[in-house]
Parts: C-alpha cells; structure tokens; sequence
C-alpha cells in the first residue's frame, strides 16, 4: 500500500524546512536590542509583566516580517531591486505593520493623544522593513551560497 502525498503537502513540509534553517539565524538577543532600539521612548502603564508581553508579541512580528523579507529575497537574483521586491509584499508588509500597531494600543494603554499614535505607527513601520531587510539579506545571501 502507498501512501499518497499532495504537492500542497511537500510544498509546506520544504517551507517549514526552510524556515527552520533561517530562525537558526535569529536569537532572542537580537530580537531584545532591536525593540529596545525601537521602542525604547515609549513608556508604558502597567509595569513589568506588561512590558515583557508587548515584547514578545513584538518578538513574533518581528519573526513574520523575517521570514517575510526571506521568503520575497529568491525574486533578487531575476534583477530586481530590493525597494521593487518589497513593493510586491506591501500588502503583507501592511498587514505585519497594522497587527503590531494595534496591538501596541491595545495593550500598550498608551492613551488618545493623535500625536504619538502616529509617531508609533511610524515606529512599528519602521520596526517592520528593518526585520524584512534582515530577512531579505539573510535570505538573499543563503541563496548565494546555496544553502536554501
């Protein structure tokens, strides 16, 4: 008796492979300095334990937007400029910045000053293409020594 697979199938079993080998890249070090980087300036109510959750919760976004940027960088060796890849992900790039944004202010309780809702929307946007470029070069350069 055989067992039958579906494309579908081996098609995911070779992303979820790939993947793996990219996240042996990351470490919850970097991961720590860059939202220190990021979002440093913002204080939030509530203490300790809510300022770890937010960090996680940015630790997995920032995860998506990595394996995003490596997944869109087998489109650089075509010839295409990093800023055009990233424009074929902007849909996806939107989503990853909105999901962070909302979450910052839903539990971030940061308050209804318009200001600095836009200044952190401006922050998570900037968080989000700083780890999709990681993702793209880590990813590019796997590429480039053939080790995808």
């Amino acid at each position: 008796m055989n067992v039958i697979t579906t494309f579908t199938t081996k098609k995911r079993e070779k992303q979820i492979k790939s993947e793996r080998k990219l996240l042996k890249e990351l470490s919850i070090q970097m991961l720590k300095k860059s939202v220190q980087q990021h979002f440093d300036a913002i204080r939030v109510q509530g203490g300790v334990f809510l300022q770890q959750g937010l960090e996680e919760g940015c630790y997995d976004v920032a995860i998506e937007a990595f394996l995003l940027g490596a997944q869109f960088s087998r489109f650089a060796p075509l010839g295409e400029s990093s800023e055009k890849i990233q424009q074929r992900c902007e849909k996806e790039m939107k989503h990853l910045i909105d999901t962070l944004y909302n979450f910052w202010l839903y539990w971030g309780k940061l308050g209804d000053e318009v200001i600095f809702n836009d200044s952190l929307y401006f922050l998570c946007e900037s968080f989000i293409e700083y780890w999709w470029s990681e993702g793209f070069t880590r990813g590019e350069r796997r590429r480039k020594l053939r080790l995808h």
